[in-house]
């Protein structure tokens, strides 16, 4: 009797532990799984910002680039636009012919790599600022998800 008295009250005990036990588990879970959200959401914002300084420290060389390729495609302009001039004194000179066929072959190209700077300038400022929004998100999930703690 004694040992079933004993027994019982074993299980009994064993019983209520492990149902407290799952109430106090369900709460650490939760909290842990908020910690998590925060954890992720946290990384998340600090690769962004990195990112972020990694593309920001890019402009200045861009623009550099805007600029030079700009000045190339001007100074390629002008001397095919004195090719073309010699060659119009001229228009049967093979020589002058060639220079000026040469002369608009590299204003072209130039040109081209002009477009192609500034299209890069663009984007890479388009890109800038998408992530600058998407930090800002990230913000203010954070702000949330640390005000619901």
């Amino acid at each position: 009797m004694k040992n079933r008295l004993i027994a019982g009250t074993l299980v009994l005990f064993f019983v209520s532990l492990s149902l407290s036990a799952q109430v106090v588990s369900k709460d650490s879970i939760k909290a842990l799984n908020e910690q998590k959200d925060l954890i992720e959401v946290n990384k998340k914002l600090n690769d962004r910002k990195i990112e972020l300084a990694k593309l920001e420290n890019q402009v200045a060389d861009k623009t550099r680039e805007v600029e030079k390729t700009a000045e190339r495609a001007q100074r390629s302009a002008n001397d095919n636009q004195r090719s073309a001039d010699r060659l119009r004194d001229d228009a049967q000179d093979k020589k002058q012919s060639r220079r000026a066929s040469k002369a608009a072959r590299k204003a072209r190209k130039d040109a081209k790599s002009a477009r192609k700077a500034v299209s890069s300038l663009e984007s890479l400022k388009k890109d800038i600022e998408s992530l600058r929004r998407k930090i800002a998100d990230d913000e203010s999930k954070l702000s949330s998800l640390s005000g619901s703690r």
